[in-house]
């Protein structure tokens, strides 16, 4: 009989230490290899900072911040917090001292966990404007002493030495399925981010419902092994990326950061991840680039593969396997080429990629799916802990975000918005009651704020984002999101933002695939020493009007690209245009290339 009722995380993760014992949970680099934890290692850290947390006096229902990038220590920490019956409050580790703040401040956090230097650095830095942060926890040593930083080792020490295992067990029992559990700080496109508060049983629930989508994976859970590089304060890498496989024994690596995902990709050899589009469509342009250059022969035998792959979508996206003299070539095809790149990138035991958290274009999930990697496209947002909807093996449909979980029920609403209930549901914004009565309808159900299409088979189709929507000059809504994606299949478009907001056609700010362009600029003779005379050569410029023109060919004649500029530097978080997930905020863009903009529409000039 389990020691622990399952009814949240903490204990279930309990349940599964008395389980796995001595078997690894998790591994991290250190010293460059990859290093196994087992459950009992960190339940040993986990009980030892809650002790330390409830002799420090957290409370049940305090809120404890944690500010780091993707290590086991945020496992722990997390682990720890909400075994004591506290809440987690995860701050993005990109964030800037000032939106850290911002978050401990307005969620009344007591405590703040700092992974490295900076983190630290950040948070004394606003901590005199914040008085009712007690202390802060460093993960790593502190080069000298910092009144009221304590060190993690420190912090374990302190636990060790007065153990409260009898407390630290009533509280997990104590935990009712409504209490809360975290306050994620969505990351705002607009004014200050809104804190969403996820229950113990919102995030239960949806563990739950990801395991209904596909049972016959989970039955082999121990030999499935996950990447995790999606950040853990964002409800998507936590619930799926650690809170199930945590629930089903499955082991985790921690990738070192997203710049060496595919070396790490090529150590681990994963079963299992979840991503967001970005990463598809970074292999998918980088191996077309390395084709575009490669010898005849090997580039027609590439093509002659991709021929096949397509062809064999109806077998693949129904979980079957081609058969006949059709069978023998997609084997042959696999041998000669899908093989040996799967082999390349680390993915030839990829059995599972969820993505979500923005669309994926058909073309990539199809260029996956044809190598016979299964890339599964989900929906959900951070109000829904996140996963509402998703494709399953047994039917893929490209281009779409696939049926409803278990116990969800979707419907399109007003103005073709996506309309959601189910136990995954947040139990709304903190210390917000207008923000959550915004987003609710009057029979409960939750405003996702997307515009979709839900076909004959329940399948949902987002077709674009309600405070996105582009309302030209002449009263035409277009959706931008859906033209920008196929734009940035071409293997020379780095970034886009289409423009035309109450403009009389559209445009759009490009930023370069600089590797490829510089590399086609080398072989046209294109002689530039920077990057600023690149970009306005007119040779490239009639390069790029030439791939607007072929990826938007099948788009209306309203929904083209009149106008373009291209930019010299990568947009990110911290230049402030992209989201931690790596949105895209088009008020900073619309508003920091303001100059840029106008001059692409010199008639609405005065």
């Amino acid at each position: 009989m389990p020691k622990f009722a399952e009814t949240s995380i903490p204990a279930v993760f309990q349940n599964r230490v008395e389980q796995y014992g001595s078997k690894a949970i998790c591994a991290y680099k250190k010293e460059g290899v990859y290093t196994d934890i087992s459950w009992q290692q960190i339940n040993e850290m986990v009980r030892n900072l809650g002790y330390f947390l409830i002799n420090r006096g957290v409370k049940p229902g305090d809120k404890v911040c944690l500010f780091s990038p993707n290590r086991y220590e945020w496992w722990v920490s997390d682990l720890a917090i909400l075994s004591i019956g506290a809440v987690n409050v995860p701050i993005y580790a990109t964030n800037s001292a000032e939106e850290s703040r911002y978050v401990i401040d307005n969620s009344d956090a007591v405590m703040c966990f700092t992974a490295t230097k900076e983190h630290t650095d950040k948070i004394v830095s606003v901590k005199s404007k914040l008085p009712n942060l007690r202390e802060i926890i460093s993960y790593d040593p502190l080069a000298k002493p910092i009144d009221g930083v304590l060190e993690l080792s420190a912090a374990y020490k302190e636990g060790v030495s007065a153990p409260k295992a009898d407390e630290f067990d009533k509280r997990i029992r104590d935990i009712k399925k409504t209490d809360m559990a975290t306050i994620i700080y969505t990351s705002g496109t607009t004014g200050n981010p809104k804190g969403v508060m996820l229950s113990h049983n919102n995030f239960f629930s949806n563990v739950q419902q990801i395991y209904n989508v596909d049972p016959e994976l989970f039955a082999r859970s121990e030999e499935l092994t996950f990447l995790s590089f999606l950040p853990l304060a964002h409800s998507f890498e936590r619930t799926c990326g650690y809170y199930t496989p945590v629930l089903h024994g499955m082991k985790v690596y921690f990738a070192e950061d997203f710049s060496k995902i595919v070396e790490n990709f090529q150590e681990v050899h994963p079963v299992c991840i979840v991503s967001v589009p970005r990463l598809f469509e970074k292999i998918h342009t980088g191996l077309l680039a390395k084709v575009s250059t490669a010898p005849p022969v090997k580039k027609a035998l590439f093509n002659w593969a991709m021929g096949v792959g397509r062809d064999s979508l109806p077998y693949i996206c129904n979980n079957k396997k081609p058969t006949g003299f059709f069978g023998f070539k997609y084997r042959l095809a696999d041998k000669l080429i899908f093989s040996k790149l799967k082999a390349a990138l680390g993915m030839d035991k990829l059995e599972f990629g969820f993505s979500g958290g923005g669309p994926l274009s058909v073309s990539d999930a199809e260029f996956f799916l044809g190598l016979g990697v299964t890339v599964i496209e989900g929906f959900g947002l951070t109000e829904t802990t996140p996963v509402t909807n998703t494709n399953k093996r047994s039917k893929i449909k490209p281009g779409t975000v696939g049926v409803a979980v278990k116990d969800t029920i979707v419907k399109i609403g007003d103005g073709g918005e996506l309309l959601i209930k189910g136990p995954q549901v947040m139990m709304g914004y903190y210390k917000n009651e207008a923000a959550t009565k915004e987003v609710f309808t009057e029979d409960g159900f939750f405003r996702t704020g997307d515009i979709a299409e839900i076909d004959a088979d329940g399948y949902v189709k987002i077709t674009g984002r309600i405070k996105d929507l582009i309302i030209t000059s002449g009263g035409k809504n277009i959706s931008p999101q859906n033209i920008e994606n196929a734009l940035k299949t071409s293997t020379f478009i780095e970034q886009v933002a289409v423009i035309g907001d109450n403009r009389k056609y559209l445009s759009a700010l490009i930023v370069p695939a600089f590797g490829d362009l510089e590399k086609w600029a080398k072989d046209n003779g294109v002689n530039c020493s920077s990057r600023q005379e690149l970009i306005k050569d007119p040779k490239v410029n009639e390069l790029y009007a030439k791939e607007i023109e072929n990826f938007m060919k099948d788009y209306a004649r309203v929904e083209q690209i009149r106008k373009f500029t291209l930019l010299e530097k990568e947009w990110s978080q911290e230049t402030d245009e992209l989201t931690p997930t790596l949105k895209l905020k088009r008020r900073v863009v619309n508003q920091k290339y303001k100059d840029i903009i106008d001059k692409m529409y010199p008639e609405d000039q005065s």
